[in-house]
């Protein structure tokens, strides 16, 4: 996936930001804010698309600000947009980040590298006895 625009970018909360502790909030996934602020740095739009409502998700807003992510928009595609129950709940955007898709949650690098088409360092293979030795 070669993408050099900007996108907008959806991501689920529970089990994909944090680890699944539903109506708790978990612990944060490894390397999920560092992700978070460097897609932010490489001036994509992040919105936090969610099941939680209400204090709930205030808390999940309020918890992730604390990491230093601010959302450009919550559970809508844009700010300004009001939840109307007449018009469909989807969200425009470019790619949906969610620990329910199809194959499952890949984890943040994997994600970070296919959304900048970056390649991940290579690691040298040890062989021998449990990789001790050479």
């Amino acid at each position: 996936m070669k993408l050099n625009k900007h996108l907008i970018i959806a991501i689920d909360f529970d089990g994909t930001i944090v680890e699944d502790a539903y109506p708790k909030i978990g612990k944060p996934k490894m390397f999920a804010f560092e992700t978070l602020k460097k897609l932010q740095e490489d001036g994509h739009r992040l919105i936090l698309w969610t099941y939680r409502h209400g204090l709930k998700l205030h808390e999940a807003v309020a918890f992730c600000k604390e990491n230093g992510i601010h959302f450009y928009a919550v559970n809508s595609s844009f700010p300004e947009e009001q939840f109307l129950y007449d018009v469909s709940r989807k969200i425009n955007a470019d790619i949906f980040i969610d620990d329910r898709n199809f194959g499952g949650f890949p984890g943040w690098g994997e994600i970070y590298q296919e959304i900048t088409n970056s390649t991940p360092p290579k690691i040298e293979k040890r062989k021998g006895f449990f990789k001790l030795f050479r």
